[in-house]
């Protein structure tokens, strides 16, 4: 540090050094994220071309070298020399900041590319970059290296650090082949600068996967295929019990094409029965802005332009309390929503409560009023608008900025909605009808919670206390150290009182299997005995009003016996955590006990005292015997066979399955919320047909063994 500062202290970045130097301000981060994001500017490019009607199919291929590869169907980047740089189409385009065709040209109607900067960030980020273009019958190719264009001498397949001569004078974009007569088209193969990115950051399939079926369902039409080459880890052996068709088994290909738009966008993320149909909004309106605008002799001059934004809404509410509202602007997501997500909700809410209050007397709501949560409860939705040049927050593009979409989108939104709403079809009325019902039960369900949390502020403990009498609880008040054993029956309860500690273990017996949650509606799951216990024992609230601070226990453990019944009764349980008391999977508190299915007793020879050993699976039992029979070591027969958790007595209950020092716990793990529920929805679900091919599908996976006959 030094008190002097004058001009020559000042650094001036020139070209893509910005980028290399701060790429947190143009891709967020140099982890997984912005690794990601890179791949999107280029996807997204690929789209582009695709929205504006050039091509049907984008493929993106992730190389076991680490690089991967866009290939799409569009017009191909232009080839011939850009006049004021003097520079070929392709050098502009991944060498200049903010140069490309999406300033108001007339090429792109409307894009998500908006910046110019996608394609030269990459490539400044990228330790080599390939561009490839079929166009008027030939294939152009360029390479760059951190940004810089030259040729690479590759010998046999192309690595990054391949001998790399940059161009001197003058660079060139080579003619490397043919094109087919008609066949358009750019492929972009590049590897990430490992400079600039973290040793861990790397390419998710899950996402990407995620991201492409978005685009398809964005674009009918469109074909997106993902390949991920890369060689995979072994996978670990599974945990006995797990059903391997429910494993993250993603093919190694696979292709995204939909027809049906964003109505099959809604009805691809809908997992609940539904209150109304499928609701498709379309609308447009204009608007009028200044923006700078590019002139023939180069000078930008503030031009008053009209603008059309167009709106597509799909909409429908569900028996659920869930929320999935996905917005877009020109296919780009928008997670952080913006002016058209912020317009929807706010003319969502105001018609609503002026429906209500129209029929406040069948309603019976007195003064209460509706409010966004109410509202949203149970709906799904996709919003897209198509604007000219939107304003985004940052390149990242996760909020849209423009003003004006907000009142377009609320106009479109009134209109139809108004329609509906007055509409004299039955089937119109019908719908209309049971999605107030719906939204003002949500209501009476929020203000009736809250009276009953402010009821319970004022009361002490003693007062309040109603707890189900079949409930053994513990003594300690540290919720951290407690825990709630879930106990399948009465028979093993007497065995677990035993087996417990008193001082942090609680037991809950259930009697058989509890409800389905999945198919039942919300009043039945409450009137349910077993449901109704559970949740009140928990003391945390259901659904919406879940509050996980509230909870009582540290732990929950779900303990059912080792056979085929048990394993049902634990997933019915699991399907009602997952629906109603979802905070507490989330924060991993939810566990399955794994009680031993085999107690084998090893006799030692002499006064030696026998030794006992407990085993989880037939796999684990078949390997101890083995290992037994060739040290010489004997044991009693028959070997013992637990079929149920009343068959142990409280000692071998307590070293294998309830004592801390000793027991085997599997925690109720959920990454995905969507896909945990999609599986939910198929295996517990109202709809039989798809479950029964999936478990036809899933039938040759399954070991004749491993079902307790």
């Amino acid at each position: 540090m030094t008190a002097e500062y004058s001009a020559h202290h000042l650094q001036v970045l020139e070209g893509l050094e910005a980028v290399r130097k701060r790429p947190g301000m143009y891709i967020g981060s140099n982890g997984s994220p912005g690794l990601m994001h890179c791949l999107w500017e280029v996807i997204d490019n690929a789209v582009d071309e695709a929205v504006a009607g050039n091509g049907d199919k984008i493929d993106v291929i992730l190389h076991d070298d680490g690089s991967v590869e866009v290939h799409d169907r569009g017009r191909g980047i232009p080839v011939d020399i850009e006049p004021r740089t003097g520079l070929s189409g392709v050098e502009v385009v991944f060498t200049k900041l903010h140069a490309g065709g999406k300033f108001g040209g007339g090429s792109y109607a409307a894009s998500g590319g908006l910046h110019g900067v996608g394609a030269s960030v990459v490539n400044a980020l990228s330790e080599r970059l390939d561009v490839e273009v079929d166009r008027g019958g030939k294939v152009y190719a360029m390479s760059f290296h951190r940004g810089e264009p030259g040729i690479f001498t590759d010998t046999g397949e192309k690595r990054p650090d391949a001998p790399f001569r940059p161009f001197e004078d003058k660079s060139e974009l080579r003619v490397v082949g043919k094109a087919p007569r008609g066949v358009t088209g750019t492929r972009i193969r590049y590897w990430a600068d490992r400079q600039i990115f973290t040793k861990d950051a790397a390419f998710q399939l899950k996402e990407l996967e995620t991201r492409a079926r978005q685009t398809a369902f964005l674009v009918p039409g469109l074909e997106i295929l993902v390949r991920d080459d890369r060689a995979r880890p072994a996978q670990p052996p599974q945990a006995e019990g797990v059903l391997t068709g429910l494993v993250d088994e993603i093919p190694r290909e696979i292709s995204y094409r939909y027809e049906g738009g964003i109505s099959e966008f809604v009805d691809y993320l809908a997992t609940d029965a539904p209150v109304t149909d499928n609701w498709r909004i379309q609308g447009e309106g204009t608007f009028k802005e200044t923006v700078p605008v590019l002139q023939a002799d180069g000078h930008m001059i503030a031009t008053e332009v009209e603008r059309v934004c167009a709106v597509d809404i799909a909409l429908r509410w569900g028996t659920g309390y869930d929320t999935t509202v996905r917005s877009f602007v020109n296919i780009i997501a928008t997670p952080k929503g913006g002016t058209h997500q912020q317009g929807f909700e706010q003319e969502l809410l105001k018609v609503l409560r002026s429906q209500v209050e129209q029929n406040s007397r069948r309603l019976k709501v007195g003064n209460d009023k509706l409010e966004k949560d109410d509202v949203l409860a149970g709906l799904t939705a996709v919003l897209t608008v198509n604007v000219p040049e939107p304003q985004f927050e940052g390149q990242t593009k996760e909020v849209l900025g423009t003003p004006a979409v907000r009142q377009i989108v609320a106009q479109v939104l009134r209109k139809d909605l108004g329609e509906r709403f007055s509409s004299t079809k039955r089937d119109d009325k019908n719908q209309a009808s049971q999605l107030l019902d719906k939204i003002v039960s949500e209501m009476k369900a929020r203000v009736s919670a809250r009276a009953h949390k402010e009821t319970q502020r004022r009361k002490n403990a003693l007062e309040s206390s109603t707890l189900p009498t079949k409930l053994v609880d513990c003594r300690t008040n540290d919720v951290d150290r407690s825990e709630l054993f879930i106990v399948e029956g009465d028979s093993a309860l007497g065995t677990a009182k035993n087996a417990r500690n008193s001082e942090f273990q609680a037991l809950l017996p259930i009697r058989g299997k509890i409800l389905n949650v999945q198919k039942a509606s919300v009043s039945d799951m409450l009137s349910n005995t077993e449901c109704a216990s559970i949740i009140q024992v928990i003391g945390a609230g259901s659904g919406r009003t879940f509050d996980i601070d509230a909870a009582r226990y540290g732990k929950v453990i779900l303990m059912s016996d080792a056979d085929v019944d048990g394993a049902h009764i634990r997933t019915l349980l699991l399907t009602l955590f997952f629906r109603y008391m979802r905070p507490l999977i989330e924060d991993g508190r939810v566990f399955a006990a794994v009680p031993p299915l085999h107690r084998i007793i090893i006799m030692n020879p002499g006064s030696k005292p026998n030794e006992t050993v407990y085993t989880y699976s037939e796999q684990e039992m078949h390997a101890l015997l083995t290992k037994l029979r060739k040290a010489g070591k004997r044991w009693h027969e028959p070997i013992q066979r637990y079929k149920g958790l009343g068959e142990m007595d409280a000692e071998q209950l307590a070293n294998t399955t309830m004592d801390r020092s000793g027991r085997l716990l599997r925690r109720v793990r959920m990454e995905d919320a969507e896909a945990a529920g999609r599986v939910f929805e198929l295996l517990m679900g109202n709809e039989v047909a798809p479950r029964r091919e999936f478990i036809i599908d899933s039938s040759g996976r399954l070991s004749r063994e491993a079902i307790d006959a």
